[in-house]
């Protein structure tokens, strides 16, 4: 399985973004061998749409979940497309103590879906 994370460091000991589209770094966690690729979010600056440009980025890298702890309705129409499960992080909790949470069945369904911040 693989695991999409939104970060600033790459890092797996530190915190999660709060801020998907708009994260630096995502965190690409393989579990069949315990690899770890962080990648530039190209869609960090877009002047809008970054979490669906975000997202479409995640399922070209053929994801098969994300932990976050919101996302934007279009966002989830395109991760929930590409039958990609979204998972709620804990606050407080390290990317890797988050990675073992979701490994141990321990994170809840991602329910934060907010409208997106629309310009114009």
């Amino acid at each position: 399985m693989k695991i999409a994370i939104a970060t600033e460091q790459e890092n797996l000991n530190s915190q999660i973004n709060q801020t998907f589209g708009r994260a630096p770094l995502f965190l690409i966690y393989n579990t069949e061998d315990k690899t770890s690729t962080f990648i530039k979010n190209e869609a960090m600056n877009a002047a809008g749409g970054a979490g669906i440009k975000a997202s479409q980025f995640l399922v070209d890298q053929d994801i098969d979940s994300v932990i976050c702890f919101r996302l934007g309705e279009n966002a989830v129409k395109v991760l929930s497309g590409a039958n990609i499960n979204l998972y709620s992080a804990q606050a407080n909790k390290s990317i890797q103590e988050n990675i073992e949470l979701l490994l141990n069945d321990k994170l809840e369904a991602l329910v934060d879906i907010h409208s997106g911040y629309h310009h114009g």
